[in-house]
């Protein structure tokens, strides 16, 4: 580390893909529904799709283009462009946002619960991401994840990379950005955090995308942890 962990007061995190994995969880959702409609889809490329349809729809929030609306509402939109793409007519209203509440039920890493617990020994732990307040407790509640509190993009009304997001979660807790340090799998969050004065974690999820996937999982030296997973942040942090 380049600066000593009792610089640092606070941890936030990106959760979707950091904290969760959001593929495997949905694939097995998408596979099991189809099992008792008798649907023939592909699972894997059906939550890959669905994620896709993820940031072009917050991009367009943050150029003034639509209004902010919850994340719900938002993989909604996509879930039913989706199952046109896949030529899946036969789901009723209450099959369709039942399955859009799966992001609600994405399972942490096999790491992550552990890891948070170690990390809540020294920090404070919280959420920082685009999902929305109530699908994040209900993550919460569903994965065992002993958040302290819940940032959301409800919270700001705003999506990452918005500075907004990143220093608004360090006045809520009433921190200097340089005392709140970002934990994300993604660099881009970390980089824009960055650029905010957070300090950063770069936690590598190979998995992330499912089997095959490309992750770039290169260590970086401008962030000031790279770990190999929470279990590994804890113990770079001294937890």
């Amino acid at each position: 580390m380049t600066i000593p962990a009792s610089a640092i007061k606070a941890l936030v995190f990106d959760v979707f893909g950091t904290v969760v994995d959001w593929h495997g969880s949905v694939a097995r959702e998408v596979r099991e529904l189809a099992r008792i409609k008798g649907l023939r889809v592909n699972a894997a490329k059906f939550a890959k799709a669905w994620r896709a349809g993820y940031r072009p729809a917050m991009d367009r929030v943050l150029r003034g283009e639509a209004p902010f609306e919850k994340i719900d509402v938002i993989h909604r939109a996509i879930l039913e462009d989706v199952l046109k793409q896949f030529k899946i007519a036969t789901l009723t209203e209450a099959e369709r946002a039942n399955l859009n509440l799966v992001w609600h039920r994405l399972r942490p890493w096999p790491d992550a619960v552990r890891g948070l617990k170690r990390l809540k020994s020294k920090f404070v732990v919280a959420t920082l991401s685009n999902g929305n307040t109530g699908l994040l407790v209900d993550m919460a509640k569903h994965g065992g994840l002993a958040w302290d509190c819940i940032f959301s993009s409800d919270t700001f009304k705003l999506f990452k990379p918005d500075p907004g997001m990143y220093l608004g979660a360090a006045d809520m807790l009433s921190l200097k950005p340089e005392e709140v340090m970002m934990v994300a799998a993604h660099k881009h969050d970390l980089r824009a955090a960055a650029g905010c004065g957070l300090k950063t974690a770069f936690v590598k999820r190979p998995l992330e995308h499912g089997r095959g996937g490309t992750p770039d999982l290169t260590s970086e030296p401008e962030f000031t942890v790279n770990a190999e997973s929470f279990l590994d942040l804890a113990d770079q942090l001294g937890c």
